[in-house]
């Protein structure tokens, strides 16, 4: 008698060899999509209907009391000819591009460097990831402390950097610079996480060929580190730009979008659009745009980088 499969278990049909499928799986033993239905319904429920609801609510004048009022494409006329909208995309694409251009550089040798073995390497490395522990708004209290002009550290450094009065926080370049080097400070370390695991999946075998071919260290490092790490600069790049454009805890205790608007983002003109002016209707349809360009840059970087194809770096190995 041929031997029989029971639910959920794989039998070899000896007449014929054919092979079995357990119950529930799909393809190569590959999960059915039943295996997904729980985190498409929480990704639904708590990512794609309140999206939904923004953009409808972009279309209405809403307090936040009542019921909203349908507008049309008042608030979106508005949007397209309000000018301090047009500054804060300029000035959230600007902290985007500064925030990448001083965190990568920084923690892709940081997490080099933390992948070795040198003396003392676990204990500096400890003290680099410090800022990752701390909460945006501590740090945010911390730094705006220390570039207080009356009693900061602020008072006493002014002078020799350009600002003889130490009001670092009120002049228009010095708020932003401020801002970006706080933002990049504070994530400077996940980063430097990302790329540490990353050198640390580079075999041994390619640099002991490298020393072998007479490669010094700082050849080994464009020659090999940096084409091993592609994927994770790539990966990291990406979080970079998202965490940038929704950046927003830092800007409102540090500097206010001051002084003027000056350092007023999209996501800190959301806020105060929705939140202290009380414009739900305008703040969504800032929202809404806020969200199509982070996941637009998002999708274009992944897509010009080729990341989609996750070609490994170690092929041919």
């Amino acid at each position: 008698m041929p031997a029989s499969a029971t639910s959920g278990t794989t039998v070899k049909e000896p007449a014929t060899g054919v092979v079995a499928r357990p119950s529930g799986a799909s393809g190569a033993g590959r999960p059915g999509l039943g295996w997904a239905v729980p985190g498409l319904l929480f990704f639904a429920f708590f990512a794609i209907v309140p999206m939904l609801l923004v953009v409808a609510l972009s279309f209405t004048a809403w307090e936040g009391l009542g019921t909203p009022e349908w507008t049309g494409g008042a608030n979106w006329s508005r949007l397209w000819n309000d000018p301090v909208m047009r500054q804060a995309v300029w000035l959230s694409v600007l902290l985007t591009a500064l925030s990448w251009l001083f965190q990568t550089p920084v923690a892709l040798l940081l997490g080099v460097w933390s992948a070795g073995r040198q003396r003392n390497r676990a204990v500096l490395s400890a003290i680099f990831f410090l800022p990752l522990l701390a909460s945006s708004v501590a740090l945010a209290l911390l730094w705006k402390t220390l570039l207080d002009p009356n009693f900061g550290l602020i008072a006493d450094l002014g002078p020799y950097i350009g600002f003889p009065d130490g009001n670092l926080i009120g002049d228009s370049r010095g708020a932003f610079a401020a801002v970006v080097f706080v933002a990049s400070w504070q994530f400077i370390p996940f980063h430097t996480l990302l790329y540490q695991g990353g050198a640390r999946q580079i075999p041994a075998s390619l640099y002991d060929a490298a020393l072998v071919d007479g490669a010094g260290t700082v050849r080994q490092f464009f020659s090999i580190t940096l084409p091993q790490l592609r994927n994770t600069i790539i990966t990291s790049s990406v979080l970079m730009v998202v965490g940038a454009l929704t950046f927003f805890d830092t800007v409102l205790i540090l500097t206010e979008g001051g002084p003027g608007t000056d350092t007023t983002i999209v996501p800190y003109l959301m806020y105060r659009t929705g939140f202290q002016a009380f414009d739900m209707g305008y703040a969504s349809a800032i929202a809404t745009i806020l969200v199509v360009i982070a996941t637009s840059v998002s999708l274009l970087l992944v897509r010009l980088t080729g990341f989609g194809a996750m070609r490994s770096t170690r092929e041919g190995m």
